[in-house]
């Protein structure tokens, strides 16, 4: 599985466990989500850090990505990702190739609906407030179905601001993916033509056209 594929899971929040809805962590994520989809933006850099406890190795890598209500743009150090609403392009600079797709649009995941980051707790899933600190909330969320390969999310969200400080992505299979957020804001305007590939940028790259 290539990191960006790992990364969309991350962003999807697929978990698992039992429980009630807490209602002061429903509070609190409403309040992240309504911020949130209100902004022209939501501009995030971030380190990556993959622990397989099986295979006892680590592996990190720095990226950055800018949502803009179902448009995005993720930058990897191997793969930048445009998406506009209706078509995705994928470019592998080593390869000096880029894939075009079309996703389904009934499709509620993060490649279709990048605003699901901010609302996929609303429906399929538990939460928990675990701990209010003075500057951050800790909830868990746990998805209702028990069959599923996961074993929690844990969100840190600061306080007062309501900025993603950071989240951990615990598996069954003995790996955790934490995403630690060196950046966060909501300001940025994204400028015409930030959620496609223009080739003009990119000459000499291979385009194959999967739709």
């Amino acid at each position: 599985m290539r990191i960006y594929s790992i990364l969309f899971a991350l962003l999807l929040l697929t978990i698992n466990a039992a429980g009630q809805n807490d209602p002061q962590a429903i509070k609190v994520l409403d309040k992240f989500s309504s911020t949130a989809m209100a902004a022209p933006s939501v501009t995030m850099k971030f380190l990556l850090i993959n622990t397989d406890q099986v295979a006892n190795t680590r592996d990190t890598l720095e990226g950055s990505v800018i949502l803009s209500k179902n448009s995005y743009k993720l930058d990897l150090p191997d793969n930048i990702i445009w998406y506009n609403g209706e078509t995705s392009w994928s470019y592998l600079p080593a390869e000096k190739e880029v894939t075009v797709t079309k996703p389904d649009k009934n499709d509620d995941s993060f490649q279709s609906r990048p605003s699901s980051l901010f609302t996929m707790y609303k429906s399929g899933y538990k939460n928990r407030l675990i701990e209010e600190r003075s500057d951050s909330y800790i909830i868990d969320l746990y998805p209702e179905d028990i069959q599923s390969d996961l074993v929690r999310v844990r969100l840190n969200i600061a306080n007062p601001s309501l900025n993603l400080r950071s989240f951990e992505y615990k598996r069954r299979d003995g790996i955790t993916i934490d995403i630690i957020i060196r950046e966060y804001s909501l300001k940025q305007v994204p400028e015409p033509g930030m959620f496609i590939f223009i080739p003009e940028n990119y000459k000499g790259v291979e385009v194959i056209d999967m739709r």
